[in-house]
């Protein structure tokens, strides 16, 4: 197959969004029998029809459907390529891709970030923050689509370079009422007795809490699994549910919903977060300035006031 014109596909993604190749046409000031002309050379490209002329106008086929996601996501890269080049040209320091746990953005990450943004030296460069689960933070710095990631300091850092970052502990948070609302703190085994709410099982959290119930020679018994932090305060507050979450999330929570947070006593509930990076010498300076805020900022958090 030959290669797709970028023109090409920016005309078929009109005419799908307006489902009408004449009002297509009109926005991008083109006849609109030029645009029938590259719509049947991509299909000719591509070996399949992209569109069905309905009553309500043309829609896509199922390969048109296919298409047309993919022409979406290559005409916004090419519009950032587009975007970070001439920002280049005047005067940009750069753009770093940070991947981060559900974990460390529920935390000060967002902050930190945005106070390193604030500072006018720093006012050309631009941060993508993005979350993944933990084992994701680290293959992707590891292939390459991320510059940095921030996870635990548990994970497998094999061929990669990590510094320290803030630390937190983790806590359980309940609904009032419940036996363990009362405790100035509790052990990760008495909670087992309850049903929890957790983060799925490929989160960091999961199989660290498997592992701490596997050495009490129990198990969690979760009542429901969700995708984030917030909704299982939700389902904590509605009082189905305990669970385990990072304490300055839930004592920031506490203060908005019913919720109760109680600070697990076990010394594996203490961690730390790192930085990850390949290496220094791929280190792009605009990278290199952000890990560097980033740690002064776990500094400053750790000194005694």
């Amino acid at each position: 197959m030959r290669d797709l014109d970028l023109k090409s596909l920016r005309l078929f993604l009109a005419v799908c969004e307006h489902q009408n190749i004449k009002w297509a046409g009109e926005q991008e000031h083109i006849e609109p029998s030029a645009i029938s002309k590259r719509i049947a050379a991509l299909e000719q490209a591509l070996g399949a029809r992209l569109l069905l002329r309905t009553r309500r106008g043309v829609q896509p086929t199922a390969v048109g459907q296919a298409l047309l996601e993919h022409a979406r996501s290559i005409l916004f890269t090419m519009g950032r390529i587009e975007h970070d080049v001439s920002a280049f040209q005047g005067g940009m320091r750069g753009h770093v891709s940070l991947v981060a746990s559900a974990s460390a953005i529920a935390e000060s990450l967002p902050d930190d970030v945005a106070g390193f943004l604030r500072q006018s030296a720093y006012r050309n460069i631009n941060v993508d923050l993005e979350e993944r689960l933990s084992v994701d933070v680290v293959r992707a710095v590891r292939e390459g689509r991320a510059a940095l990631g921030v996870c635990w300091d548990s994970a497998d850092f094999s061929g990669l370079r990590h510094r320290p970052y803030r630390e937190d502990e983790l806590a359980v948070a309940v609904y009032p009422g419940h036996p363990l609302a009362r405790r100035r703190s509790v052990r990760f085994k008495d909670t087992l007795a309850f049903d929890h709410v957790g983060l799925p099982p490929a989160a960091a959290v999961h199989a660290l809490l498997r592992k701490a119930a596997a050495e009490c020679g129990q198990s969690v018994r979760y009542r429901a699994v969700v995708s984030n932090f917030d909704a299982a305060f939700r389902v904590v507050s509605a009082g189905l549910a305990i669970s385990v979450v990072p304490r300055q999330v839930g004592e920031d929570q506490a203060r908005l919903r019913k919720v109760l947070v109680v600070p697990l006593s076990d010394a594996w509930a203490h961690r730390r977060f790192a930085i990850a990076y390949r290496s220094d010498d791929d280190l792009q300076p605009a990278a290199a300035r952000l890990i560097d805020h980033l740690v002064r900022c776990a500094a400053q958090a750790a000194s005694p006031a």
